[in-house]
């Protein structure tokens, strides 16, 4: 707050930049009826639950991308002497609520998105939708954890795990059914981004899968939230427990 136009252009500029996403499947729908059979508002749906939820990441979780500064520098150290949890350290001091932009323009359009579905919103439905997005943004801080863990051994790491993150996000803001065969696999089972959005959307949409997934599918988003998380911090465990300084 003490430069608060600083703060309030930069947070602007985090909604309007990201908001050109949602422009280009406006520009998209504006030429067809339908992206592998889902609606303007169904794909709305899909893109405001995947902002949301990366947008939480991105505030809370985010900053540990920033532990290859520490590395690079040697003050990671400083982290690992002190009587507080490393990963707590590395996300605190990046945290910057200038990125509450991006979270606003993914909340934006999960409002309209939410009001624009035909969709009985049952009791079963509204909860499947607050897990949904609890499940996606557990998935994608998980998996900002587990890529900043390259950075221990590869520590020009970023963007390669820049292409999970930021990639997986923009992936998961179309319906899975566009994608080639490898690439659905790679979103369901290897870096799972279909469970923070597209699998509960089906149930709450009331559409079936196009691809043949089984309709249970729908309800394992919080327990494949939970296992990323496990092992992201796992890796994390393993990371840390091999850091061997700069050598200086």
């Amino acid at each position: 707050m003490q430069y608060r136009t600083s703060f309030v252009l930069f947070t602007f500029s985090q909604f309007a930049i990201t908001f050109l996403d949602f422009v280009g499947i406006l520009v998209l729908f504006a030429n067809v009826d339908s992206l592998a059979g889902w609606s303007l508002a169904e794909v709305a749906f899909l893109y405001g639950i995947a902002n949301l939820a990366f947008g939480l990441a991105d505030v809370f979780v985010s900053p540990v991308e920033n532990v290859q500064v520490a590395i690079r520098a040697g003050t990671f150290d400083q982290i690992l002497l002190r009587p507080v949890s490393p990963m707590l350290q590395i996300v605190t001091d990046g945290f910057s609520a200038r990125r509450l932009g991006k979270l606003a323009q993914g909340a934006l359009v999960f409002g309209f998105a939410v009001a624009a579905v035909n969709v009985d919103w049952t009791a079963a439905r509204v909860a499947m939708t607050l897990l949904a997005v609890l499940s996606a943004s557990t998935i994608f801080g998980a998996l900002w954890v587990a890529t900043s863990c390259v950075s221990f051994w590869w520590v020009e790491g970023r963007e390669a795990a820049n292409a999970i993150t930021y990639g997986g996000s923009f992936l998961a803001q179309y319906p899975l059914g566009l994608y080639g065969p490898w690439l659905r696999r790679g979103l369901a089972y290897a870096v799972p981004v279909a469970f923070a959005n597209y699998f509960p959307a089906t149930y709450i949409l009331g559409r079936s899968d196009r691809l043949g997934a089984p309709s249970w599918i729908a309800f394992a988003s919080p327990v494949v939230a939970v296992a990323v998380a496990a092992l992201s911090a796992l890796a994390w465990r393993i990371a840390v427990r091999h850091y061997r300084s700069t050598g200086s």
